[in-house]
């Protein structure tokens, strides 16, 4: 029998409620093994005589392995591989920035090194963005609760992980409920992350958008818009025609009511395609009533057989003045983090890079968390 892991919550918490446990030693349980990964269950103290048998006969502490890790050239960026029960693979990626980068009052914050973690939610993606590696691997399969915060398990053994990013592999919202019952997971004990440094992102999956806020209350919400008028977004995004322009900003207007939060808004520069000064006066006139943050990110090269070439940097700038001072925007341009191991936006498709390179010196970059802080 395939045994489950015992940080899919639901599951470990149904098994113990009915063997008339109380569910609440889950987390001990959780916290032992952040601690002792490679634990045998009768190492865990004090727990019931009834929860071990149960342990042995249905858990296990971690159904995921790190298979390989990666490091950067410049030391900000890890990519871990990860291999999952079932013999496939997700990536997970740790991005290190500088607190001192970010501004409070004027001045320059104190603090030192921070980690945040890129988490993926399925298996390959069914959104088929022409853009993206993921993309490319079409659907497989989702991850379950426990598979999702077993990256951050992972990737807690490398590094004090202080933010949190569903922008990994695959489309978080249609993995909802597990997604979901990650993040609560990760809201309480053992983790307890803040639920404003965790952003799920999503190319605008509308009826999920409707719900995110009431069962997720202060998470931030990331769009992957990409393009200001739906017949673009079509076009290097396939599945927007599920999701048409108009009932995404009307999503999104009542996801802002509700949550009183700004809206990141990631858009891709795609050289001739999205990134003409008329497209970016058509995305100034659709988000000028919304609060939102714009992340312009760099096309990030997919292989030698990619349709799409990078924006020079005279238009992404020029992109990014028009946003800001005609339609006082923020507008922020995304420092790229991780191309040579192949773990920057839109390269994530499971792979090994030719190079496990070792940290070397590190320029550290400002992160999500400022933004936010300084909305």
């Amino acid at each position: 029998m395939k045994l489950k892991s015992v940080f899919d919550a639901s599951e470990i918490k149904s098994e113990f409620e009915s063997a008339g446990i109380n569910p609440n030693f889950a987390i001990p349980i959780w916290k032992y093994v952040i601690q002792n990964p490679d634990c045998v269950w009768d190492e865990i103290p004090s727990l019931p005589s009834a929860a071990y048998s149960l342990l042995h006969s249905k858990f296990k502490a971690l159904t995921s392995s790190l298979h390989s890790l990666f490091h950067s050239s410049d030391g900000t960026t890890s990519k871990l591989l990860i291999k999952l029960q079932n013999g496939a693979f997700v990536e997970a990626v740790i991005m290190r920035y500088d607190t001192r980068l970010g501004m409070c009052g004027g001045k320059p914050r104190p603090g030192g090194v921070r980690s945040t973690l890129c988490i993926s939610s399925q298996v390959g993606c069914k959104m088929g963005c022409t853009f993206c590696a993921t993309g490319s691997m079409g659907f497989k399969s989702n991850l379950t609760s426990g598979e999702i915060v077993e990256q951050l398990v992972h990737a807690s053994r490398l590094a004090d992980i202080r933010n949190i990013v569903f922008m990994g592999m695959g489309e978080p919202l249609n993995n909802y409920n597990a997604v979901v019952e990650a993040v609560r997971v990760m809201l309480n004990q053992p983790f307890q992350l803040s639920p404003k440094r965790i952003t799920i992102s999503t190319v605008g999956v509308v009826h999920a958008i409707n719900k995110l806020h009431n069962d997720l209350p202060g998470v931030s919400l990331a769009v992957s818009l990409h393009a200001p008028v739906q017949e673009i977004r079509c076009q290097i995004m396939p599945a927007a025609r599920a999701f048409p322009l108009q009932k995404l900003m009307d999503a999104l207007q009542t996801f802002q009511k509700k949550s009183n939060q700004k809206i990141f808004i990631e858009y891709i520069m795609l050289d001739g395609v999205n990134d003409q000064e008329e497209n970016a006066h058509q995305l100034g006139e659709l988000l000028k009533t919304f609060q939102v943050v714009i992340n312009l990110i760099p096309f990030n090269p997919i292989g030698s057989t990619s349709q799409f070439n990078t924006s020079t940097k005279q238009s992404v700038s020029s992109f990014q003045k028009i946003l800001r001072e005609t339609y006082k925007i923020r507008t922020t341009i995304r420092k790229e983090m991780g191309q040579d191991i192949s773990g920057a936006c839109g390269q994530l498709v499971v792979n090994q890079p030719a190079n496990n390179k070792t940290p070397g010196a590190v320029e550290l970059v400002r992160d999500i968390e400022d933004l936010y802080l300084k909305l």
